[in-house]
């Protein structure tokens, strides 16, 4: 294990650890505080973390997992809970995965698409919230099929409706919740790709970043991430991350 005091001085150097945190997946931050503070599995991890160095956590909240990713290149935080990503990776060290999440498509009713390998075809145009993790996959994996990116969850189900979109992109739990408002709608069986929800901490901090790596396995094989899990609710829609091979 890393030297902690070389670790504290890389991953807490004010003194205390900001965690940043992506407020758009609710999963992860499923409600607030009175003073607005972010409750969660997500937020659960930052403290457990905060603990282990033996300093206080502050959370800082972002809207959306772009900001938090951008945040890396001003110094926003010490460490952010967010999707692994290679785009990402680029300016963000990351851990093991903690937990995933299932992304998959839904369809209007009465379309031809029955499977997720039908997706990817010319003139199927997809609904995806910008910049989250699964849009990053769909622009590294699709070839044929149209994105067509909006700023929220909410807003491209808005505009897979308004616009008779032929898909939506989103994560299982969210489109769960869509599919009660359209009638007829079908999820697709399996899902294009798992979202990995990893932590994150600044690139040239070795210490800080083995720290971490450790950390996650410990948190994975103690069973803390299945309680935080349990305990926010959101059990059979979060799933413990699988140990690195």
């Amino acid at each position: 294990m890393s030297d902690l005091k070389t670790v504290k001085a890389q991953l807490a150097p004010h003194g205390e650890l900001r965690v940043g945190i992506n407020l758009s997946n609710f999963l992860l931050v499923t409600e607030r505080d009175s003073n607005g503070v972010p409750i969660g599995v997500s937020p659960d991890v930052g403290h457990a973390l905060a603990a282990e160095l033996g300093v206080p956590a502050r959370m800082v909240p972002f809207k959306g997992p772009g900001e938090l990713a951008d945040a890396a290149l001003d110094d926003g935080w010490d460490i952010g809970n967010i999707a692994a990503e290679p785009e990402r990776a680029k300016t963000i060290q990351f851990s093991p995965a903690y937990c995933e999440i299932q992304a998959t498509y839904m369809v209007p009713p009465g379309s031809p698409i029955e499977g997720i390998d039908q997706v990817d075809q010319i003139g199927n145009r997809i609904a995806v919230k910008h910049r989250s993790a699964y849009d990053l996959w769909l622009t590294d994996n699709l070839e044929k099929a149209e994105l067509v990116r909006v700023e929220s969850i909410d807003a491209s189900f808005e505009r897979f409706q308004q616009d008779g979109l032929e898909v939506l992109a989103g994560l299982r739990p969210a489109l769960q919740k869509q599919q009660m408002q359209m009638t007829g709608a079908t999820i697709l069986d399996g899902s294009f790709t798992a979202i990995q929800q990893s932590i994150g901490c600044q690139r040239g901090k070795p210490e800080a970043a083995a720290f971490v790596h450790d950390f996650v396995i410990r948190m994975i094989t103690s069973g803390k991430v299945a309680e935080a899990i349990a305990r926010h609710a959101v059990d059979g829609k979060l799933s413990v991350a699988p140990l690195p091979g």
